[in-house]
C-alpha cells in the first residue's frame, strides 16, 4: 500500500531496492525467532509491552525516513520486535486454554493479520484519495499504523495478566477453576510454567521429526502468505484498475479470510481433526493461485484472489495450534513454535522475490510457485497426520486406551505421559 501511495517514487527505489526492504524484515525476524521462548522466562506482561512499544516506535519512525538505508534500518528493527511478539502468542495462550480450546483462541489472534490487511487496504484507500495531502500519503500510512501501538503497549503493561491466577478481572472462584484446569492440562508441572526452560525437553524438541513437518508446512504457506498482501494492490493495479480502486479492492478478500480463520479453527477444535482442515484449505488456495496463473481476464483473476486468501490465511491459523497441540511440555511447545518460525519464516525470503516487475502484468511465475507450495503443504499435512495416527496407536498399545472421564493425580492430558495423545 505504501508503495502505491508513492514510497518508491519519493525514495527513488528500484524494484531491487523494494525487494530488499521486504527481505531485510524477514532476515531479522528469522534471526530473533528464539525470542518466542522469552514468554516462559520473562513475565508475559513485561515482554509483551517491550515488544509492542518497540514495534510501535519503529513503525512510526518509518514516516521520518528520507533514504533507502534509513528505511532498511527501520525494517530490520520491525522484524526484531515482531519476532519477540507475534510467534509467541499461541505459546502464551497454551498457558490459559486446553488443547480443544486453543485453536479458536489462536485463530482469533491470527485472524487479526487478514483483518489488519483488510483495514490497511481500506485505510490506504481513504488516505490516498486525498490528492493534496499535507504530508506524503505513505508517511501518513506509517503514522497511523505505528502510533496506536505505542498506546497499546502502555495499556498492556497494566492490563495484561501473566497467568489466570493473576488476572484482576477473575473472582476467587474463577481463579480456583483456572487452577483446576491447569492441573488437568499439565498435572504437577502447573507450578513451574513460567520462570525457566527445561533443556532436556528443548533437546528432545530439536530432534522431533513432527516439528520439522510443521516447520516445512509453515514455510510453504509463508511463500504465499508473505507475497499476497505485499503485491495484491500491485496485482490489482495491473488488472487495469486505477491505483485508488486497487487499494479498495484489496480489502474484501482479506475480510473473507478473517472470517474463515475463526470458523476453521473452531471446527478443527471441535472435531480434533486439524490435518484434514489444513489439507482442504491448501487445495482451495492452490486452486486460487492456479486461476491467477492461467487466466488473463479480470473476473476469474479476482475470484482467484479470494480463493488464495481464503486458503492461505486459515491454513496458517491451523498450523500454529497444531504445534502446541502435539508437544508434551511447555518447553517443547515453546521450542516447537520457535523452530516453526525459524524455518517457516524463510518462506517469505522466497515469496517476496517471485513477483519481479519483469513478470508484469500477470506475474505468472510467482502464481505457479505459490500454487506448488500450497499443494506441497497439503501433502505435508497428510504425511504428518499419518505419522501422528501411528504414534497414537503405539501409545495405546503401551498404556491402553485413555479414559477421559477420569483424572489421575499428578498426570496431565497435555504433557508427556500415559494420558497424552496427539491431535490429528
Amino acid at each position: 500500500n505504501a508503495r502505491i501511495a508513492g514510497l518508491d517514487t519519493d525514495l527513488k527505489l528500484t524494484s531491487s531496492d523494494y525487494q530488499w526492504l521486504l527481505t531485510i524484515f524477514y532476515i531479522s525476524y528469522i534471526v530473533f525467532e528464539w525470542f518466542a521462548l522469552m514468554w516462559k522466562v520473562v513475565p508475559p506482561h513485561m515482554w509483551a509491552a517491550f515488544c509492542v512499544m518497540g514495534w510501535g516506535v519503529t513503525a512510526t519512525l518509518q514516516a521520518a525516513t528520507y533514504s533507502w538505508s534509513g528505511m532498511m534500518a527501520a525494517r530490520f528493527f520491525l522484524g526484531f520486535f515482531e519476532a519477540g511478539y507475534g510467534p509467541g502468542i499461541p505459546f502464551l495462550l497454551s498457558f490459559f486454554y486446553l488443547r480443544h480450546e486453543i485453536g479458536l483462541r489462536s485463530g482469533i489472534f491470527l485472524s487479526a493479520a487478514p483483518l489488519a490487511t483488510c483495514f490497511a487496504g481500506a485505510l490506504a484507500y481513504g488516505i490516498t484519495s486525498d490528492s493534496t495531502p499535507v504530508i506524503a500519503n505513505w508517511r501518513l500510512l506509517f503514522l497511523v499504523e505505528g502510533l496506536p501501538c505505542i498506546v497499546a503497549a502502555v495499556a498492556t503493561w497494566f492490563l495484561m495478566p501473566d497467568s489466570p491466577e493473576k488476572a484482576s478481572f477473575l473472582t476467587e472462584e474463577e481463579k480456583s477453576v483456572a487452577r483446576a484446569r491447569a492441573l488437568r492440562q499439565v498435572g504437577s508441572a502447573e507450578a513451574h510454567r513460567v520462570g525457566g526452560i527445561n533443556f532436556t525437553d528443548l533437546g528432545a524438541a530439536l530432534l522431533d521429526l513432527k516439528n520439522y513437518f510443521t516447520a516445512l508446512m509453515y514455510f510453504s504457506c509463508n511463500v504465499s502468505f508473505s507475497s499476497l498482501p505485499v503485491f495484491l494492490p500491485t496485482i490489482l493495479s495491473e488488472m487495469g484498475f486505477t491505483k485508488l480502486t486497487a487499494q479498495g479492492l484489496s480489502a474484501p478478500p482479506y475480510f473473507l479470510a478473517f472470517l474463515l480463520v475463526i470458523a476453521t479453527t473452531y471446527i478443527a477444535d471441535r472435531t480434533q481433526q486439524r490435518g484434514i482442515m489444513i489439507m482442504t484449505l491448501s487445495l482451495v488456495a492452490a486452486i486460487g493461485y492456479i486461476l491467477l496463473a492461467t487466466t488473463s481476464s479480470t473476473g476469474p483473476r479476482y475470484a482467484g484472489v479470494y480463493l488464495a486468501a481464503a486458503g492461505v490465511f486459515p491454513s496458517i491459523g491451523n498450523i500454529l495450534p497444531w504445534v502446541t497441540n502435539n508437544q508434551g511440555s511447555d518447553t517443547k511447545r515453546g521450542a516447537g513454535i520457535a523452530m516453526l518460525n525459524i524455518i517457516g519464516q524463510c518462506g517469505p525470503l522466497l515469496g517476496t522475490r517471485v513477483f519481479p516487475d519483469s513478470t508484469k502484468p500477470y506475474f505468472r511465475k510467482g502464481m505457479w510457485v505459490c500454487a506448488g507450495f500450497m499443494l506441497f503443504n497439503g501433502l505435508l499435512a497428510l504425511g504428518l497426520r499419518t505419522l501422528l495416527a501411528w504414534e497414537n496407536r503405539k501409545l495405546d498399545k503401551k498404556y491402553g486406551l485413555v479414559d477421559r472421564t477420569k483424572i489421575e493425580p499428578g498426570a496431565g492430558d497435555e504433557n508427556d505421559g500415559p494420558r497424552f495423545r496427539y491431535v490429528l
